[in-house]
């Protein structure tokens, strides 16, 4: 099992997300707000410099991907 990446930002974290069928909709303060349509799923991404573990993790379970997916997508 790959380990968790600790250095992205949420931009990087924003366009893997978009490399695996999600649309950025909008942005209010830090928050960026990604949906995909099929299979139906919405996630939030803070922009900041670097994302905590625990909030990727939340991320990458909204968006039902492993770590060894959003690393192939990095």
């Amino acid at each position: 099992m790959a380990r968790l990446p600790t250095d992205l930002s949420g931009r990087q974290v924003r366009s893997a997300l978009q490399r695996a069928g999600f649309v950025f909709r909008r942005q209010r303060g830090s928050h960026m707000v990604l949906r995909r349509d099929d299979p139906p799923a919405r996630v939030v991404v803070p922009d900041h410099r670097r994302i905590r573990k625990g909030t990727l993790r939340s991320i990458l379970y909204d968006a039902e991907l492993t770590v060894e997916e959003l690393l192939r997508l990095l």
